[in-house]
């Protein structure tokens, strides 16, 4: 099993972003700007939620792949580094997703 992880991934599209858009799909993406990049990202779920409805294993795991790549490219363009949402998922994980989400609608 591979050692890959979003952190890897992040300086991927940190790098790639960088690139010409000649030759980097990422950079094509973040000159596109963040609705075009937000659009991708959204027809990936889109393509997620389907796999997963249709119980199809292999095109979830592509797709989820595609996911996580295009919120990266999101993230990126809105300069929010993944440690701040890695952050944020450890904040919530302190209690219980029940008693997290009751907490953000009596906010």
């Amino acid at each position: 099993m591979s050692e890959f992880s979003l952190s890897d991934l992040e300086k991927i599209v940190d790098q790639r972003a960088r690139a010409g858009t000649d030759e980097s799909w990422t950079a094509k993406l973040v000159a596109g700007g963040q609705a075009k990049a937000a659009k991708k990202l959204g027809e990936e779920a889109i393509e997620a939620v389907m796999a997963a409805v249709l119980n199809d294993r292999k095109n979830l795991t592509d797709e989820a792949a595609d996911l996580l790549y295009h919120l990266m490219v999101v993230l990126k363009i809105a300069d929010i580094p993944l440690k701040d949402v890695l952050g944020e998922l450890e904040r919530r994980t302190v209690q219980s997703g029940l008693k997290e989400k009751a907490s953000r609608q009596s906010q």
